[in-house]
């Protein structure tokens, strides 16, 4: 029997001294699925075969002691991931017959180091969304209350990781899409620097927005597992060549002295006070550990939201205009005509948030909207770019809180008022639009439902925040608390 929410490491140690073999683990998982997954719902396909295939491959690979820290070690991905012969939907009607001829490199990435992939995750379609409601799969609870959502688009990702049905799972962030679900759902998550991950294979939202990430228990499981899926990738035109840190080394740093800003847009209103006293309790905890803690501001923060729904939607109108009817994908029938092919095959293949933000991305992106809200939207995003620069001569991270408030009930702001899930990622959408890492960790439960803390850091420093968490999270205990469903 497997210890419930295991570590990497631990994991890693019991494969390697043969108490618990790889296939014998997998099974575990896989059991698992099958029985709690019917409550939690958090993914849309379980590739039971090729679990175990992969297993078999990672025990050789153990057996022969070339193991590393991921191999055998059970994940799953979101399923906007390619991956070859297996459905990617992108949790929607349109890819519902979608097997991808090809990997992700993501998923290539993590292939190649014999982690064993137990399926892909329910997601917002077309990752447009802030709790899994949006799904054509249907929505996926949060495993601290069912009746409530866990967060999105990357909702399915959060969920399994808290639910102990994967160990860490791959996810995606658009305007906060990995941080604000691990946040309600009490997971860590980080979102790396625009380039830093490679998204060849990644269905694209918004292709200057969207990057990918992890979730997983703990800045350590991040540390491990970011590390086997970053760097350069000659698939992909806007891979960084900049060479990966160790991140499992910079972990172990103090971080006596490091400057944490406090930007003073984050503690406003809007905020719940609950939640704001577990962000202050948290700083209070990076203080003993030697940190420094100084009040700044970002004034732009307010135009970030408005800006996004101006980029985010025309650059998805782009994107999303492959999906026709022709070359993959859902096609419409009963049709007499080329272009009634087109507009029933969109009709019937998109749910009513992506055609929202198509309808609203062709608007903008026709003449004359361009010129009056596209153009200044990039000049804006300009301006939020260099608010961080500047910040980040002053001080080493931003800290505040990952969302508002706390998880809602499934169907509470879904289809009432769009801009009341747009709020969902106030704190989070200024980091996409600069292109920055940043991370949610849990600091606590507010009416038995976690809270996230968010830290940003300049570009390409994912080791600094993996780092300043994992010291955290070594003096406290906030992720280790176990969802009330799944105990």
């Amino acid at each position: 029997m497997v210890e419930s929410f295991p570590s990497i490491k631990s994991l890693a140690k019991s494969l390697r001294s043969r108490t618990i073999g790889a296939v014998e683990l997998t099974k575990e998982y896989l059991k698992r699925i099958k029985e709690k997954d019917k409550l939690i719902k958090s993914y849309i396909t379980v590739t039971e075969d090729i679990a175990l295939e992969q297993a078999q491959k990672a025990q050789k690979v153990i057996d022969a002691g070339d193991s590393n820290l991921m191999t055998g070690i059970p994940i799953a991905h979101k399923d906007l991931f390619c991956t070859k012969g297996v459905l990617t939907t992108c949790g929607s009607k349109m890819l519902s017959n979608f097997i991808s001829p090809y990997d992700a490199t993501v998923v290539e990435k993590l292939n190649n180091v014999n982690a064993v992939m137990l399926g892909k995750l329910n997601m917002d379609e077309f990752a447009m969304g802030s709790s899994t409601e949006y799904s054509y799969y249907g929505p996926t609870s949060n495993p601290w209350d069912i009746k409530c959502v866990p967060g999105g688009s990357s909702g399915g990702a959060a969920a399994a990781v808290m639910s102990d049905l994967a160990v860490v799972t791959t996810g995606t962030d658009t305007g906060g899409s990995i941080r604000q679900p691990a946040a309600l759902c009490g997971a860590t998550g980080i979102r790396a620097t625009y380039g830093r991950i490679s998204r060849y294979g990644m269905i694209a939202f918004a292709s200057s927005l969207d990057q990918a990430g992890v979730l997983g228990r703990s800045a350590e499981d991040l540390a491990i597992s970011l590390a086997s899926i970053s760097g350069h990738d000659t698939k992909d035109s806007t891979s960084s060549r900049i060479e990966v840190d160790d991140y499992l080394s910079i972990i172990e740093n103090s971080i006596k002295g490091k400057k944490i800003g406090l930007p003073k847009e984050f503690f406003a209103d809007g905020l719940e006070p609950e939640i704001e006293t577990l962000i202050q309790n948290g700083i209070s905890e990076l203080q003993r550990l030697g940190a420094q803690v100084k009040e700044v501001s970002l004034p732009n923060l307010k135009l970030a939201i408005p800006v996004y729904y101006v980029l985010a939607p025309a650059e998805a109108s782009s994107n999303l205009g492959r999906y026709d009817g022709i070359k993959y994908g859902h096609r419409a029938t009963e049709v007499s005509s080329l272009e009634e092919l087109y507009e029933k095959t969109r009709y019937e293949g998109f749910g009513k948030e992506v055609k929202r933000r198509i309808m609203i991305g062709t608007l903008l992106l026709t003449q004359g909207y361009y010129e009056k809200y596209y153009q200044p939207a990039l000049r804006v995003r300009t301006m939020v770019c260099n608010e961080f620069k500047e910040l980040f001569k002053e001080v080493d991270i931003l800290l505040g809180p990952t969302t508002p408030g706390v998880a809602f009930p499934i169907g509470e702001k879904q289809d009432k008022d769009p801009v009341q899930m747009y709020l969902q990622d106030i704190y989070t959408i200024s980091v996409n639009l600069a292109g920055l890492p940043a991370l949610s960790m849990p600091v606590g439960l507010v009416n038995n439902l976690p809270v996230g803390m968010q830290i940003i850091g300049p570009a390409f420093s994912e080791g600094l925040l993996l780092n300043i968490t994992h010291q955290f999270q070594q003096k406290t205990d906030f992720h280790k608390i176990i969802p009330f469903s799944v105990r």
